[in-house]
Parts: C-alpha cells; structure tokens; sequence
C-alpha cells in the first residue's frame, strides 16, 4: 500500500500530530478530524509510559501540552491518562486526553486506506518502542500501512536492519548518530524528511538520484505548498492540511 507514494505522482497530504493547527496535537480529536477531512497519512510520535505502554505524545515532557509537569516516562499509562491534553490548546477542548497507540490504532480500523507515518522519539529505549510499536501495527495488520521516523539514525538502522521496513529519516545535520557515505544512514532511508528552510529542488534532486523519495515539512500555506511542488516533493506533511488539499483539488492532483 505503501508504495502509492512512489508510484502516483499526485500530491499526498499527511496530517502532522493529526490536524495540529485546528486541535489540539496528537490527541484523538485531533486524528479523527484529519481522518473526516480526508488526509492521506497521519503523523505521529511515540513513547513509553513508565510501565512500558506505547503512548502517542511529542515532548519527553507532559509540561507543554498538559496540565501536569515532568517526564512522561515518570508516569503510568493510568497517571498519564488523569492528565488534560486538551485544555492548553482551548477552553472548549479541556478534557481531552493522551491516547494510548492501541487506541489509536482503533480509531484507524475504520480507515484500511489511510497511510501511517510512525515517528518513534529519541530516547534510551527508543529501540524497544520500535519493537512494541511494530508488533502492535503488525497484530492489527498494519505494517503495509507504514513508514518509519526517527531523528536517531541508530534507532532508524535499527528499524530497517531488523525489520525490513520502509523509514524515512533526515538529513545528516538533523540527525544524532549520523553515518556518513554511501553505506551509512542514508542506505537506510526509503524517504527523507526536508523542512521548509532547507528544501530547494537542488536537494530534491540529490535526493532522487540516490533513489530517496523527498519529502517536505510542513508547507501550510498556498505560497509554501506551490513552493514545494516547484522544487518538486508531492509528499507534504502539515500542520494545516486545508491549503494543500485545496491546491490538490483545484489542480487536479489526485
């Protein structure tokens, strides 16, 4: 399924934390309403909980986009979950909590066509939330679905050696544990991750010709969605999935 992204040549729009701009990120609100509004893929971080439960969730900390204060890892998954993940974003979204990947990936049980970008978050048992996250996509028949992130090249190497599974990573810079040359971390990546500030079509194409699919974050408005498309990166991840389906509509691209 996966392979849509190489081989259609249409825009492919993936929702960053679900629609991050419009609700608050990675809760399942926030998937749900990416999902309704029709985006190819979602994006999503992982990390365990203190009792080892996969927990969908950016920060190492619960500080920014909860009530609580501290590292996730210090909390069970039933401590996290007493925790308001939706009250910093607005009044009206308070209540909302973080979800478990289990239940995430129930929620995408009703949509067999989505794609799923997996970003597992450095930490020092980022393996092991590979290992948890792959066998929980693998027992609701999801892998196909899937291409795997990490800004930790090890964690990334670890993913595609072991697993055989697309990842998508970034360049050297961006990346901790970076392997240059030819054999190194960028002979593991399927897909690489370019953010607007970098993105050129000089990099785009030195991107193709080591057959490595260029993929660019996170244009969110009319002007940096064309300006992607020019340099030539149809896969898109956003905040604001609304200017990039727009253009896809109006231009045809699907």
């Amino acid at each position: 399924m996966i392979e849509k992204l190489i081989n259609n040549p249409s825009l492919i729009v993936a929702g960053h934390r679900g629609w991050k701009s419009a609700y608050p990120e990675n809760t399942l609100l926030a998937f749900q309403k990416a999902l309704e509004l029709g985006v190819d893929m979602l994006e999503f971080d992982l990390r365990f909980s203190k009792d080892r439960v996969v927990m969908v969730i950016h920060d190492a900390t619960v500080d920014r986009t909860t009530d609580g204060s501290g590292p996730v890892s210090d909390y069970t998954v039933a401590e996290l979950k007493r925790l308001d993940a939706g009250g910093w974003f607005g009044k009206v979204f308070e209540g909302l909590k973080i979800p478990t990947f289990e239940e995430l990936c129930e929620l995408l049980a009703a949509y067999p066509e989505v794609l799923l970008n997996v970003e597992v978050k450095p930490s020092p048992d980022a393996k092991e939330v590979a290992d948890a996250a792959i066998s929980i996509l693998k027992a609701n028949g999801y892998l196909e679905r899937c291409v795997f992130t990490c800004f930790d090249a090890e964690v990334l190497a670890y993913i595609h050696d072991t697993y055989q599974l697309k990842t998508q990573g970034f360049p050297g810079e961006l990346m901790s544990n970076y392997v240059p040359g030819h054999d190194g971390t960028t002979s593991k990546m399927w897909a690489v991750g370019l953010n607007m500030k970098l993105l050129t079509p000089q990099l785009v194409k030195e991107y193709e010709e080591l057959g490595i699919l260029p993929w660019c974050y996170c244009p969110d408005n009319e002007q940096q969605v064309y300006y992607a498309l020019g340099c030539g990166s149809t896969m898109m991840t956003v905040n604001n999935p609304l200017p990039a389906m727009q253009i896809r509509k109006l231009n045809h691209l699907v």
